[in-house]
């Protein structure tokens, strides 16, 4: 009975569209209200408090940090031009740059709507440009936006790790693989689809000397110093992932203030406000998700679960599948954070009851979520990309946007069968 109300409270707040961490809040603190009484309930500030001093978590201010100093300078307009010279050749190249450009970005702030924000506008006016299909065009930027969430340093990773104890450096090594695969078959679909109908993407001859390539390439050194450093640290056991979050903060500083001459006094205090909010959205999310854990410990519903599931009679492949497919339609109601912090201690018990990883259902469950941000009605892809191009309609992105939905899950199910095409890099780091 406890169960039942504290899911209903749960699932009635989520319908009436309140706040994710009111919701989780609420649902928690009543089940461990009818679970252990007023007793349970004063334990709640502890938990919390004992949760939320990790400093794993250190990380999350500092990487969103780092990805607001790049979003105020010129990077991705940089990138954006490196990728559009050198794949000149390329059919649907303006797509695929952007395809590209997006995920080298994501691999600097770790934030999807940041990367869709800061490539979409100057992406959607050259492929408007050069009469590229609106569709194709929107398709291209707010999913491979996505791959922020993907490609290291990603803030889901983060939350999946302090959820589940699994390490948050071996996390971000497990995420490049599966990124360079999606990336690459977002670029290769793009191809196919402008050789099958190449009105999709007008070709447009352009005379691009070597020199003008290797300027384009040359601007990009800062991209490539703060990669390596924040990536390589983590990689070579250097530092820690929030140590190397620093190291980030430091670099995205001096590119922003030195090298593009963007940061006054008024640019940095509307970051640090940027940085701030966003902070502040998902750490009171992230208590509220520990109360509903909580309240999850005390009722052994992960438990219950893990029993139900295995009482199927159902092949561990099977079951997977089924979970992802769960996990596609709940990503159509609930953000991703909020979906990885509220489904992980649920399911957690029963993946390990399968023999799977747990790091490895780490990197699944957050391949699976770049479905969650793309996916209407809560997708924020779609709506950070039609505020950043007004002229493009909803239904051109939403439209252009579903062939990725089918790709991600054709990729997804690809490393569902082969776990270990996921887990060879991290045992090898290891």
């Amino acid at each position: 009975m406890t169960i039942t109300i504290a899911f209903t409270v749960l699932l009635v707040l989520i319908a009436l569209r309140a706040p994710i961490f009111a919701a989780l809040g609420a649902a928690g603190m009543i089940g461990i209200y009818l679970a252990r009484g007023p007793i349970g309930l004063s334990q709640v500030p502890l938990s919390i408090v004992s949760q939320l001093n990790n400093f794993t978590l250190v990380a999350i201010p500092l990487f969103i940090l780092m990805g607001e100093l790049l979003f105020v300078t010129d990077l991705g307009r940089d990138l954006y031009d490196a990728f559009h010279k050198w794949l000149s050749w390329l059919p649907g190249r303006l797509a695929v740059a952007s395809i590209f450009a997006a995920a080298i970005f994501g691999a600097m702030c770790g934030v999807s709507i940041a990367a869709v924000a800061v490539i979409g506008p100057m992406a959607i006016t050259a492929m408007a440009r050069y009469g590229y299909d609106r569709k194709l065009a929107a398709g291209s930027i707010a999913a491979s936006g996505a791959l922020a969430m993907l490609i290291p340093p990603s803030l889901l990773f983060i939350l999946y790790g302090s959820i589940s104890g699994e390490s948050v450096g071996q996390l971000f090594i497990g995420g490049i693989v599966p990124g360079i695969v999606l990336s690459l078959a977002m670029a290769v679909y793009v191809m196919v689809r402008v050789l099958l109908n190449p009105k999709l993407a007008p070709y447009r001859h352009e005379v691009i000397s070597w020199s003008d390539r290797w300027a384009a390439l040359r601007r990009l050194w800062p991209a490539l110093l703060l990669i390596v450093a924040v990536l390589g640290s983590i990689y070579t056991g250097v530092t820690t992932p929030t140590e190397s979050a620093a190291i980030g903060v430091l670099g995205a500083f001096l590119v922003a203030a030195l090298h593009y001459r963007v940061l006054n006094a008024a640019t940095l205090w509307r970051v640090l406000q940027a940085s701030t909010r966003t902070t502040a959205s998902i750490l009171i999310i992230l208590a509220a998700a520990f109360i509903f854990s909580q309240f999850l410990l005390y009722t052994r519903v992960p438990e219950a679960v893990s029993t139900f599931m295995l009482g199927l009679g159902l092949s561990p492949l099977t079951l997977m599948v089924l979970l992802m497919v769960l996990f596609v339609f709940l990503g159509m109601l609930i953000d991703a954070a909020s979906l990885v912090l509220v489904t992980t201690p649920i399911f957690l018990p029963t993946i390990v009851a399968l023999g799977y990883d747990p790091l490895w259902f780490g990197i699944i469950l957050t391949i699976n979520m770049e479905m969650a941000v793309i996916t209407p009605p809560v997708g924020l892809n779609l709506y950070t990309l039609k505020s950043v191009a007004p002229d493009l309609s909803l239904e051109d992105i939403i439209g252009g946007t579903l062939p990725y939905v089918l790709i991600d899950f054709a990729v997804l199910f690809v490393f569902v069968l082969f776990p270990d095409w996921v887990l060879w890099l991290p045992r090898l780091a290891h």
